[in-house]
């Protein structure tokens, strides 16, 4: 005997509208009729209880539907859940689903790690094709996205009715994911069992901290004409968003006293006293002096030589630009979708979908910055910097009085875009009553332009008495600048005329950078089923796609190169004062205004933006690429072409008496690479590479029914993800074979590898699952990852010579004889294969509506769930791998947990919803002789609620991050947890009402 794998059946109404998030509601006219598609057969020994649901709780109880019905290991949200959560985009809905956590960039979510693996694991794709979506972000959150994650801000919410998190693979689904393929379906005019149907809405939003509104609207329109043989529908969501993002940040800690480091060698001596790293630099005519040149040491006295004693050990770090600042973001987001579906008969279905969105953005970026402590011994540095008073503890120094220290106020401004276009067709045929077919085409494309990205600088040299202290206050420690921050008298425009010497170093700087890069997706495939039996379907199929990456950056030749102020221009022509800086962040003593550079009176006063030479002294504002080597590595092409074959057979059948199902099936996959690139190094050549490999990818899918309502899961499959790209604005393509050389500001280098091997893994899963009664379930999911091969990006610290024998073509020995030499260390960045190590870990999921009580209480009901992960990565210590650090996988989080508390009825629905993310690693080993770099522990709590006027009318409110969470990032080791950033953005609140028909 067989019955249905859904158990009992359940009656939805149509119609049901009770979402609290703009358009998406409209999407949920479906839920009823999606249901009642999918629902399972009923057994005609089963007893049926109808429970009419409605909502939100009707779109949890079709995704457990879903859940239920498939083979492998699934999560689903469909439509009211997108739409009730008070989720920005969809990265935030997405985070509610077991085994999911979110990174967020601007207090918005980003991306998204599955199962302790980040997005360079884990595939997108969008109606059935895969893709990417590319933004920029501050530095601190990883800058532009130029590699394989998908940046899910780019979507707003409303566009989609159903979304799938597959965690286990089958040999149908696409290759290219570790750790999950997410499934993102827009809605279809197919989806409604009704004609016509209009949607529309529309919200303001607050945010706390920047005390700025915003609207936020959507629309949906769809119909089917001629019998139900041609529908078409079209949807729109608009919103804006402004927000301030303030906080403190030091861009890591370094080494005070490192031999060669790139912190210079330590502090300046006082008299008398033999440095501790000596040799970097010579000084008032002492070789064994580490001062810069004409700079007067300070006094031996007890008070300045115990100071330096304690300062400038080798195994103590300070902060490299310990700074405030304020980022001033504006966001504007349109989304549109189009769906058209024609069936010339009752066998053959035709879809074509088109998605399109645009997100337009601005960030401007205010910092009041200490220079001194990062720079190089030829820009001054460390060598310059006299130690009055210092205190150190666990390793890091935390206070500190400091003279000859160099102050800038820094502006930098972005605009930044992103369209995405995607349009595919779609063709399903019903050959026979036992054989169907599918035919899909498609293209995706992602362009991401950075046209301006301009920094300008104000300068002060020499500050006496500068002080930084986090005693007592690790995150926003108290700055002390020693002079009026906010006068325009007490800043300098540092022009041309000064020369290049130490005595006239920092120039103020003009920085122009504009990038972009453009990501294209095209894929072609069929696949065919036949049913060989009742209980029997073999499906093959043949794939193949196409995915380029290119990416271009242009900078002025010399940055630090500026012109003259005209006569009678003053600083105060060229700056403006940044105010009300640093409510609720904590801190004492800090300045909460400052002069900052005005980037339009500059950019006017100098026509900066002209690409061109000015014909005045440091005026020339031309723009190169390639054939400028601070430039030129961020100008490649990456080309992968992909072609894969499969054969499945898919099952549904008894064993021993209960119901058994599930597939088998190999998938064979071949990839060719071409990268090409310019190298800094060696006169900036083009260099180019090529890479070819196979996979075999086999699987399994289990699920047995032991008892009614139980369900046992098992899998196993061999799994594959590409290696990353890199991020080509630090000058890193780990897989364009470049190499690059810098002796700038720092000493860095870094070199590609085209001949990557993908990481590869053997996974495993079980789970258990118990729909213990209507709209419910338990469930306990345990996973193993066993990772053969790992990419691991090498972050090491490295004389020159070491460079120089790693590669010596790209290293000219002969290179380091003037800013540096032999012994000066550079910190290398590289991309090599390591041996991995395995990844485990397990879920448990909790829902529940709470029927059971009497009154009021009945509507109440909860959506819960934890999952635990724990990884053993063997890293490589050095750039050779001859020693290994073990650590967990970067941007994974031990522990992670979603809570949803809901109320609703037939008028009102409330939920709560709080989302834990453990602290994680995002470098291993850290960089500047740091063992790690990681981001603190992060909960978010979420509001929503709606009230229904009439059955046509809804009124919405909406609260996000209701603890102000902060962005809280370290660098440090087992002992010492330093603040690299500290940043908050502030609560969101929205207001709107609802409209459907």
């Amino acid at each position: 005997m067989f019955y249905a794998p859904g158990g009992r059946t359940r009656a939805y109404r149509n119609g049901l509208v009770a979402g609290t998030s703009a358009l998406a509601i409209a999407l949920t006219l479906s839920v009823g009729a999606a249901s009642a598609q999918t629902a399972p057969a009923q057994d005609e020994e089963t007893q049926v209880d109808e429970i009419v649901v409605t909502g939100f709780r009707a779109s949890l109880d079709a995704a457990l539907g879903i859940k239920r019905r498939e083979a492998g290991v699934v999560d689903v949200i469909v439509a009211e859940d997108i739409a009730d959560f008070p989720d920005l985009n969809l990265a935030e809905s997405i985070q509610r689903i077991p085994g999911v956590s979110l990174d967020r960039d601007a207090g918005e979510g980003r991306s998204l790690t599955v199962r302790g693996l980040s997005s360079d694991f884990t595939r997108t794709r969008i109606n059935g094709m895969e893709a990417q979506a590319t933004t920029g972000g501050s530095d601190s959150s990883g800058g532009a996205n130029r590699g394989r994650g998908f940046d899910f801000n780019v979507f707003a919410s409303e566009l989609f009715n159903s979304i799938t998190v597959r965690k286990t693979a089958a040999a149908e689904t696409e290759e290219g994911s570790l750790g999950a393929t997410i499934d993102l379906q827009a809605v279809r005019p197919f989806d409604y069992d009704e004609g016509f149907t209009f949607a529309a809405s529309a919200q303001g939003g607050y945010n706390d901290l920047s005390e700025t509104t915003n609207p936020r609207a959507a629309v949906l329109l769809s119909n089917i004409w001629g019998d139900g043989r041609f529908g078409a529908l079209i949807s729109a969501a608009y919103s804006e968003r402004d927000l301030w993002e303030e906080g403190f940040s030091s861009v890591r800690w370094a080494p005070a006293a490192a031999p060669g480091s790139t912190n210079s060698g330590g502090f300046c001596s006082p008299v008398g006293v033999t440095p501790q790293n000596p040799g970097n630099s010579t000084a008032n005519g002492s070789s064994a002096a580490n001062c810069a040149v004409g700079v007067a040491r300070p006094a031996n006295t007890a008070s300045n030589v115990a100071a330096y004693n304690t300062a400038n050990q080798a195994n103590v770090f300070i902060p490299r630009l310990p700074r405030y600042g304020r980022l001033t973001h504006h966001q504007e987001r349109l989304g549109v979708t189009g769906a058209f579906q024609f069936k010339p008969d009752d066998a053959t279905v035709l879809s074509l979908d088109v998605l399109y969105s645009k997100l337009d953005s601005t960030r401007q970026e205010d910092f009041l910055e200490s220079l001194s402590f990062s720079r190089n011994a030829a820009a001054g540095g460390q060598t310059q910097i006299a130690v009055r008073e210092a205190a150190v503890e666990n390793g890091a120094l935390v206070y500190g009085v400091f003279d000859n220290v160099d102050v800038r106020s820094e502006q930098r401004f972005d605009e930044l875009t992103t369209e995405f276009t995607q349009v595919n067709f779609t063709a399903e045929h019903d050959f026979s009553d036992t054989v169907r077919g599918k035919f899909f085409i498609g293209r995706a494309l992602s362009e991401y332009t950075n046209p301006v990205q301009t920094t300008v600088t104000l300068d002060r040299q020499n500050i006496q008495g500068y002080s930084f202290d986090f005693r007592g206050n690790p995150n926003t420690p108290t700055l002390n600048y020693g002079f009026d921050v906010a006068s325009p008298a007490n800043w300098q425009w540092r022009d041309v005329t000064l020369g290049t010497t130490l005595a006239t170093l920092p120039r103020s700087e003009i920085r122009l950078r504009p990038n972009g890069v453009t990501t294209t997706f095209e894929s072609i495939s069929g696949d065919l089923e036949w049913d060989v039996r009742d209980w029997l379907t073999l499906k093959v199929g043949v794939n193949g796609k196409s995915f380029q990456s290119d990416s271009y950056e242009f900078r002025r030749t010399d940055e630090t190169l500026v012109p003259a102020l005209p006569a009678g221009t003053t600083v105060a022509n060229i700056s403006n004062v940044l105010t009300g800086f640093g409510n609720d962040l904590g801190g004492t003593g800090n300045a909460t205004s400052w002069l900052r550079p005005d980037l339009n009176a500059l950019a006017s006063l100098f026509n900066i933006y002209c690409n061109c030479n000015t014909g005045v002294a440091g005026g020339d504002f031309t723009l190169t690429g390639v054939t400028n080597g601070n430039a030129r590595g961020g100008n490649r092409t990456i080309r992968e072409d992909d072609f894969a074959y499969y054969a499945q057979a898919d099952f549904n059948t008894e064993l021993m008496g209960v119901p058994f199902r599930g597939n088998f099936g190999v998938r064979q996959v071949r990839t060719e690479l071409d990268a090409r690139g310019f190298s800094s190094t060696g006169g900036g050549t083009r260099v180019s590479g090529t890479n070819t490999y196979e996979d075999t990818l086999p699987s399994l899918n289990l699920a047995i029914e032991p008892a009614q309502d139980l369900i046992v899961r098992f899998a196993a499959a061999k799994v594959m993800a590409r290696p990353q790209i890199g991020n080509t604005l630090a000058g890193t393509n780990y897989l364009v074979p470049t190499t690059s050389l810098s002796t700038a500001t720092n000493f860095t280098a870094s070199i590609g590898n085209v001949d990557l091997e993908p990481f590869r893994a053997k996974t495993y899963d079980l789970s258990v699952e118990w729909y213990f009664t209507d709209e419910a379930l338990i469930s306990f999911a345990y996973f193993y990852k066993d990772i053969d091969t790992y990419i691991q990006i090498i972050r090491q610290d490295l004389p020159y010579t070491a460079l120089t024998a790693l590669n010596p073509t790209a290293f000219d020995p002969a290179f380091c004889t003037t800013t540096c030499s032999g012994s000066t260390v550079f910190q290398l960045t590289s991309a090599v294969n390591t041996e991995g190590g395995p990844l485990k870990g397990f879920e448990i999921s909790y829902q529940q509506p709470f029927t059971f009580l009497p009154g009021f209480l009945q509507y109440l009901g909860v959506q819960a769930n934890y999952t635990h992960v724990e990884s053993e990565i063997d890293y490589c210590n050095d750039a050779v791998c001859s020693t290994f650090v073990t650590n967990d996988l970067i941007n994974l989080s031990p522990a992670a947990y979603n809570g949803t508390l809901y109320y609703d009825d037939d008028r009102f629905s409330a939920r709560i919803s709080a989302a834990y993310r453990d602290e994680y690693l995002q470098n291993v080993p850290g960089r500047n002789g740091n063992l790690v770099e990681g981001k603190i522990e992060t909960l978010n709590i979420d509001v929503s609620s709606s009230f229904k006027l009439t059955d046509q009318i809804t009124l919405t409110f909406e609260g996000l991050n209701l603890t102000d969470e902060d962005n809280h990032q370290y660098v440090g080791d087992d002992n010492r947890q330093s603040t690299s950033v500290y940043n908050h953005t502030g609560r969101q609140y929205y207001f709107g009402a609802r409209y459907a028909f």
